[in-house]
């Protein structure tokens, strides 16, 4: 044999015995994944994927595995034999752990490779120790085609989702102690911009001040702000009627002098203690400088003590004014938040707060009625958008419409049916801005779309609301989408239920019965993804006025929402509500409730988030946006707020099949 000969020979030697030893390897590879789950329970082709992609590396004790320092992690661990130590790097709990000891079977570190992302834990080998290294891309590979380790990371994501909302909850909770205890501070109690005259005020203008700012009492200060006395309604009476005082005289002369004041770090409990031993039923409140900072009222500090559900049920169905019901929506907010702070989640706490909206809209609608009475007319108020989904939260306009049926129109001679029309429409319209007006100043801001019952074009009888439906479905122009996203997400708030039944009814055979209408609005629901990078975590440049933020409503509840709409639309589902959409629909589709169940979380925590930012970065009195920098957040609600713009993209994917989008 030639020595040509012999290097071959040798070669396929080495050649055979490597194969061989590759075989072994993953029949013992094989015979491990037997013993741990979720492997056990995955198909054959699966354990192969993963016994012919790993390599087993041998990690000497003290050794660090993979770290926050080794950029984005490129493998998936699986102990093979030995201890690996997790440890929490930097100040950030993102787990419920600081320490953790990890034995033969055990995964890390699923959110890193799942997300393409450094590690947010150490990990050091306690002991010599042997792991299987599967490269990213095969770990991915394995997460699309097996549904059983599918399911195990997305269940180690819903943990995490758990661990969020512990946070959110710790953090809202002590906020909403810190409110609702007699220790808060006065700066946040009771009004921050208090009216004020000088004390050479005339009595008169004095009073049209307090008329015209609908206030009780007035702050007589002087040019450098500093509070010289009170002059309250009370006064009126004893000091300036029954004393015949003039109205030109200044309101110096009868206010009380030298007000009991408290500064701004001074408690409730403080201002509580002083009213009962002074007699007084006003603090003013004031800086280092005694100069006016505020005023809480007895009034206020009752407000401590009385936020609770049954307490607004019942203010609510008993007011007598619009006045009364503006205490009540804010006091519906507070309930809120305090709901937020117990735990409850994102789902129920967006039906909640549209439950009693409802509740507040419904007492609109009954007092203004009384100036504009409808007897023997069918009518119904609508709720249309997040209203008629139950999805309020904190930030929310107005979104409204009336269905009505004209009295005896079958009776009716053609001729006359469009005046009397015309005519009923005319008072509905009346009563409609009425409404609008009120429920504007109860703290819902008019609709700047004009998407109101005051507005002709959507105060409609039950035939023309079907001609309008009928309108966008067949010719499905960009307008008419855009339509269907608000006007289908409609129910009956107020009046004859049975219209908006007969609307829903016509509106679901109508798309059931028209494919190209459904496609159009799975088209249009793709025009917006999540804003997820490519090589950064979030784009964050989307919002060209907006730079360095998200919008959270836009980019993440939206696709939700739009989704939920067409298939519950498809699957004729009667549910406005998008998680009940979702749940129903996906039953019909045969979607798995794991599947859906993990989308689910994805929302829930994008609506936890809105939720938050409302609350806490809105200015009080003012409407929170849904504009977030991630930038903001800590470690872990980065990490699911990703997660859950991957499970919008996947829902949307989903989508895209269905209804075979390109």
């Amino acid at each position: 044999m030639s020595e040509a000969q012999d290097s071959t020979a040798v070669a396929e030697m080495e050649n055979m015995l490597r194969q061989e030893g590759r075989r072994r390897v993953a029949g013992n590879t094989l015979a491990f994944l037997r013993n741990h789950a979720p492997f056990n329970k995955m198909a054959l082709e699966a354990q192969q994927l993963f016994a012919d992609k790993a390599q087993i590396v041998f990690y000497p004790a003290g050794s660090e595995i993979v770290g926050p320092d080794a950029g984005n992690v490129r493998f998936f661990y699986m102990i093979e034999s030995g201890k690996v130590q997790a440890r929490q790097s930097g100040e950030v709990t993102v787990t419920e752990y600081s320490i953790l000891s990890l034995g033969a079977g055990e995964c890390f570190p699923i959110g890193a490779v799942t997300a393409g992302r450094p590690s947010t834990n150490s990990y050091t080998a306690l002991e010599d120790s042997f792991c299987y290294q599967l490269p990213a891309e095969d770990f991915l590979a394995l997460l699309a085609t097996s549904p059983e380790f599918n399911l195990f990371c997305t269940q180690y994501i819903a943990s995490l989702l758990d661990q969020s909302r512990c946070q959110l909850q710790l953090q809202f909770a002590q906020k909403a102690s810190e409110q609702q205890t007699l220790n808060s501070p006065l700066v946040g109690i009771g009004s921050r911009s208090p009216i004020t005259v000088a004390p050479d005020t005339p009595l008169r203008q004095a009073l049209q001040t307090m008329s015209a700012a609908g206030v009780g009492s007035l702050v007589i200060a002087g040019e450098d702000c500093k509070p010289v006395g009170v002059f309250t309604r009370s006064d009126l009476l004893d000091r300036v009627v029954l004393a015949d005082l003039p109205l030109t005289a200044p309101v110096s002369q009868v206010m009380s002098a030298d007000p009991f004041r408290l500064e701004e770090h001074a408690t409730a409990y403080d201002a509580m203690l002083a009213m009962a031993s002074q007699g007084i039923r006003h603090v003013l409140v004031t800086d280092a400088e005694g100069k006016l900072t505020g005023v809480v009222s007895e009034r206020d500090l009752f407000a401590l003590q009385r936020v609770g559900l049954r307490q607004i049920r019942q203010s609510i169905d008993s007011a007598r004014n619009i006045e009364s019901l503006q205490q009540s929506a804010a006091d519906v907010r507070q309930l809120a938040f305090n709901m937020l702070a117990q735990g409850v989640g994102a789902e129920q706490l967006t039906q909640f707060i549209s439950a009693l909206n409802d509740a507040l809209t419904r007492r609109v609608i009954q007092l203004n009625l009384e100036n504009h009475p409808f007897d023997g007319v069918e009518w119904s108020w609508l709720a249309f958008g997040s209203e008629g989904r139950d999805e309020q939260t904190f930030s929310t306009d107005q979104d409204n419409g009336i269905v009505f049926v004209v009295p005896d129109a079958a009776s009716t001679m053609e001729a006359q049916a469009g005046p009397r029309v015309d005519a009923l429409r005319q008072r509905f319209l009346a009563f409609a801005l009425d409404v609008n007006n009120a429920l504007d100043r109860c703290g819902f801001p008019l609709c700047k779309g004009n998407i109101m019952a005051s507005n002709p074009q959507w105060c409609l009888t039950l035939d023309e609301w079907k001609d309008q439906f009928g309108n966008w479905i067949r010719v499905p122009q960009p307008d008419a989408l855009l339509n269907a996203t608000i006007f289908f997400d409609f129910r009956p708030l107020f009046g004859k239920v049975e219209l908006a039944e007969a609307m829903r009814r016509y509106l679901l055979e109508l798309t059931a019965s028209n494919p190209m209408f459904l496609r159009a609005m799975a088209r249009n629901a793709l025009d917006v993804e999540p804003p997820l990078g490519k090589i950064r975590d979030f784009l964050t440049d989307l919002e060209p006025d907006h730079p360095g933020k998200i919008d959270l409503k836009k980019y993440g509840s939206r696709i939700f929402v739009d989704v939920a709409r067409i298939y519950a639309l498809a699957t004729g589902v009667h549910n406005t509500n998008s998680v009940q959409r979702l749940r129903l629909s996906s039953q019909r589709l045969s979607i798995k409730s794991d599947e859906i169940n993990a989308i689910l979380e994805g929302l829930d925590f994008i609506q936890l988030l809105r939720l938050q930012h409302q609350y806490l970065e809105g200015e009080p009195g003012t409407q929170g946006d849904n504009l977030i920098n991630p930038d903001k957040l800590n470690e872990l609600d980065r990490r699911i707020l990703k997660e859950s713009f991957r499970q919008a993209r996947k829902i949307q994917t989903r989508l895209k099949l269905d209804y075979q989008v390109n």
